[in-house]
């Protein structure tokens, strides 16, 4: 009796510890997966800074006035309170 419950233990334990790695091999397939999309993504980030900087738009100055004008509404809806 005791040997039939450390044997369903063990198949339980089995089932779990594959359940387990099941999982953490899922998760770092789809974690590759976002690390593939960011990447391309960043490619395409940099291919449209590239040519708005070849038509000679300076992001440096876009960027300044972009923080500028969210700190700008920032105050203004803190002023509505």
């Amino acid at each position: 009796m005791a040997k039939e419950k450390s044997e369903k233990g063990s198949a339980s334990k089995e089932e779990m510890i594959g359940f387990h790695k099941g999982a953490i091999q899922t998760l770092a397939n789809e974690r590759n997966e976002l690390i593939r999309m960011i990447q391309v993504t960043e490619q395409l980030i940099q291919a449209h800074m590239k040519a708005l900087q070849d038509l000679g738009i300076d992001l440096q100055a876009e960027i300044q006035r972009a923080i500028e004008s969210a700190k700008k509404a920032a105050a203004e809806k803190e002023k509505k309170k």
